[in-house]
């Protein structure tokens, strides 16, 4: 495990939260949703702040599952989860400006060395949104849950993905936000990991999930050299 095993990968994989646009487009599609949920029942809008504190606790692993922690507080049960989710697609989108500066010239730099994949939980518009930004044609395999069928962590969709760049497991290398979705499922898969902490990802890595990653970053920028030196 290290650095090392990064290099001269056969295909870079990434997540779009976190990785390349920033995770606050889901906070804004959640806070969304349950408010038109709550104005349907006749009460007024979330507490912006008490949102922003169960969704840090989430970030900085508290065990929370956010969409259960919001359903419960904010709509008075648990098991509204699924209704809150539903909800939310609706919402979810990744508005122009809204790309990390860093993405672009980290797609472009590795698209001249090896061809790039997204792996995300994330709904069909994000390609459009992609495509909108400059991004979409450095990608060449679009491993987007709300189109593939399959989701983070199941090994399905690295499996779909794999299976498309005609890979196997230790000559690929995936880059994402969360420990639970991203760097766990693909380490134990035999995938080479990049772990970046933005996002949904926690303030400081807790070290004994820091040394499940291959390597631990604040942004994208640099992780070029580490992958093509």
């Amino acid at each position: 495990m290290g650095i090392e095993r990064l290099a001269h990968p056969k295909v870079v994989f990434l997540d779009v939260g976190g990785p390349l646009y920033d995770d606050d487009n889901f906070v804004v599609a959640v806070t969304s949703a349950l408010d038109e949920l709550r104005a349907a029942e006749g009460r007024g809008a979330v507490d912006r702040g008490e949102l922003r504190a169960l969704y840090d606790g989430f970030r900085n692993g508290d065990g929370t599952s956010l969409r259960t922690a919001l359903a419960e507080r904010f709509l008075g049960s648990a098991s509204r989860r699924g209704e809150l989710h539903e909800r939310t697609r609706a919402h979810w989108v990744h508005p122009a400006g809204t790309l990390y500066p860093d993405a672009l010239p980290f797609l472009a730099a590795v698209a001249a060395h090896a061809p790039i994949g997204v792996l995300a939980n994330q709904e069909a518009g994000v390609i459009d949104a992609l495509r909108r930004d400059g991004a979409g044609e450095l990608i060449s395999i679009w491993g987007v849950s709300a189109v593939v069928g399959y989701e983070k962590p199941s090994r399905e969709l690295f499996e779909w993905c794999l299976d498309r760049a005609g890979a196997e497991p230790g000559e690929a290398v995936h880059i994402g936000n969360r420990f639970d979705n991203d760097v766990l499922p693909a380490h134990e898969l035999g995938l080479g990991t990049v772990w970046v902490l933005r996002g949904e990802a926690p303030d400081v890595a807790l070290p004994e999930q820091a040394a499940v990653a291959d390597l631990v970053v604040p942004g994208l920028a640099g992780v070029d050299r580490v992958l093509f030196p």
